[in-house]
């Protein structure tokens, strides 16, 4: 195991955790984008040791190419010196070297088709990437509002369910009722401020009465005088 797989299995680890937890948004899109960035040097690392190998195998399958017409010649000039036993041994040494070539040759294409594969994992890879980094601030804040309206909902939820209403309640019938209480007081003072004005008005009354009947002596005395 490299030392980049090591790495991404422990941030795995990490995100894994967090995502269980819901914790730290930021940090969790970091190290999302840190996993992927360390795959794409694993990959890129790969891909380049695959291109090394294909210019290993290149050399190799020209190497032996070479030899394997080198042989071809030798068995060529023994047949003309009227040696075939020579040139029956130079054929087989060709033989040898031309099922190595093959060999070499198909390897090379595997190795190709390799790089190839690498190749449009890193495209696609880094495409990943600058995606997450351009969602990543989008991301960030459509989960600070998920998680506010989450809490709005909880406390709500709270509220019902707690006796913070009933003791509102019980605060506001305690409100009508000292309200109930001043009016009474004011209903009292309103009853005694009647009576008074209305033994004031009986007090008038006489006084008027007073009045009147004195008024009415003079008159009457003065009739009896004229007569």
């Amino acid at each position: 195991m490299g030392i980049f797989t090591r790495m991404r299995d422990i941030v795995s680890s990490n995100i894994n955790a967090m995502l269980d937890k819901a914790e730290d948004p930021e940090k969790l899109l970091r190290l999302m984008i840190q996993e992927m960035e360390d795959t794409l040097i694993e990959i890129k690392a790969q891909c380049a040791s695959a291109m090394a190998q294909s210019k290993t195998f290149m050399r190799q399958a020209d190497e032996t190419q070479e030899r394997t017409d080198q042989w071809g010649r030798k068995a060529e000039m023994a047949v003309s010196k009227d040696r075939e036993d020579l040139a029956r041994e130079a054929l087989l040494e060709k033989r040898r070297y031309q099922e190595q070539a093959d060999s070499i040759s198909l390897q090379h294409a595997e190795c190709d088709s390799l790089i190839e594969q690498y190749q449009n994992d890193i495209q696609q890879l880094e495409a990943k990437i600058q995606s997450v980094r351009e969602r990543q601030k989008v991301l960030l804040q459509r989960h600070a509002h998920a998680a506010a309206k989450k809490r709005a909902e909880k406390n709500i939820r709270h509220v019902n369910n707690s006796d913070v209403l009933t003791k509102f309640d019980a605060f506001e019938r305690r409100v009508d009722h000292l309200e109930a209480e001043a009016d009474l007081v004011n209903y009292s003072k309103g009853a005694e401020q009647s009576l008074d004005q209305q033994l004031q008005e009986l007090e008038g009354d006489e006084e008027l009465e007073k009045e009147l009947e004195a008024l009415r002596s003079r008159v009457s005395g003065g009739g009896q005088d004229q007569q």
